[in-house]
């Protein structure tokens, strides 16, 4: 089959590779009709390489119809259509039984002291093997698999396998009150589903926070109040802004959608740079003992808070040194929520809004749709913030 795989830092290609094959009673193999590419990918492409081998198949938001199962797999058959959530979860085990399935203790990676496994996301997560193929071996196929109706176009169920729930538990994380305010920082995809889950769940007032236009302009158009990052010079002035829209307090909420992609600290851009560049086993050490993010979008969003409300963080941070201003989230009595998605908590919340309707506009979500082949330059042109690309669907 063909898959894309990475190769090194900024080099990932599409090459041939054996297909998957069962291996367990309870897997399945799913043929890929779409899979995404999130902008967590492009922390494979820039910073985890120590933590991937040339050839792993990448990508964790894939969906498609069922080619073959196990001999114990009951809950789908072949012709079935599925999305396939990120965290390779049991369905099972104390966790899963939590609504915690990102942290599964029958997948967790003990090597690295890391939660559930994940599709497509280096050995942090079990180097699992990735659905930006052809076709995509899924394990646990009475539990992991979600099964959707034929009919809509696949762009109304993919965002299933990760934008959807990440954007709703970061909504539910954040405890906006009824008709309150929050913050979103970063309008990529998760933080354009957040604004648009915020309004459809009652929030009052949502401000988007970017500095890409394409991004400002597509959020505003859907009801929310954007403010461009590129007029603000610094920190403050942003907070100041805020503050004016809610009454000198900042918004109950705040939704940091960045994560370790954020701009305004060349220190620790270089430290990911410098990372990028050793031996595997140096750039490991390294981010397990002394790795620092650039922590300008979660230093903003403790600025934009009002004093009593709730951090929600969705973007995905990598540093274990990391400074955290600790003084002023304890003066301003500020709480803190966070973490990988819980794909399957999520789906009977989200499910009846995909098969009833699109009032979250998953229809028209993606700005483009470009065969496998091209994943290459699409990771290259993501990557680059070019040619209005904010969400792109892969079709093998």
């Amino acid at each position: 089959m063909r898959a894309l795989t990475y190769q090194g830092k900024r080099d990932v290609r599409v090459e041939t590779v054996p297909d998957p094959r069962i291996q367990d009673p309870t897997d399945i193999i799913v043929k890929i009709t779409s899979t995404g590419i999130c902008g967590s990918d492009l922390h494979l492409y820039e910073v985890l390489g120590p933590y991937l081998d040339p050839g792993d198949i990448l990508g964790h938001e894939p969906m498609g119809v069922v080619e073959e199962v196990g001999p114990e797999v009951t809950a789908v058959a072949p012709g079935d259509r599925v999305v396939v959530p990120f965290n390779v979860s049991c369905g099972h085990c104390h966790m899963c039984g939590q609504g915690l399935h990102s942290q599964c203790e029958t997948t967790q990676v003990h090597e690295y002291g890391t939660g559930a496994s994940l599709f497509g996301y280096t050995k942090l997560y079990g180097q699992v093997p990735g659905g930006q193929a052809e076709y995509l071996r899924v394990p646990f196929g009475n539990a992991l698999p979600i099964k959707v109706p034929h009919g809509p176009s696949d762009d109304r169920f993919v965002y299933l396998s990760d934008v959807l729930p990440t954007a709703w538990q970061a909504v539910e994380y954040a405890d906006i009150p009824p008709g309150g305010s929050v913050s979103v920082l970063g309008l990529g995809p998760i933080g354009a589903m957040a604004a648009r889950i915020a309004l459809h769940r009652g929030a009052g007032l949502v401000i988007g926070v970017d500095l890409v236009p394409e991004r400002l302009d597509r959020v505003s158009r859907y009801g929310a109040t954007c403010l461009d990052l590129r007029r603000y010079d610094k920190g403050k002035e942003l907070g100041d802004a805020v503050r004016d829209l809610t009454d000198g307090r900042g918004t109950d909420a705040v939704i940091d959608a960045v994560g370790m992609e954020a701009h305004g600290s060349p220190v620790a851009k270089a430290a990911h740079a410098a990372v990028g560049l050793l031996p595997d086993k140096v750039g490991r050490r390294l981010m397990e003992t002394a790795g620092i993010d650039r922590l300008t979008a979660l230093h903003t969003a403790i600025d934009l808070v009002r004093r009593g409300g709730t951090i929600s963080i969705s973007g995905v941070y990598g540093g274990s040194a990391d400074p955290m201003p600790l003084l002023t989230l304890f003066d301003k009595q500020i709480q803190l929520r966070m973490g990988q998605a819980n794909v399957k908590r999520w789906v009977d919340d989200l499910l009846p809004l995909l098969v009833d309707g699109d009032p979250l506009g998953v229809d028209s979500f993606a700005t483009h749709h470009l065969p496998l082949e091209d994943g290459p330059k699409a990771y290259e042109t993501f990557q680059q913030k070019a040619d209005g690309m904010i969400k792109t669907l892969l079709i093998p």
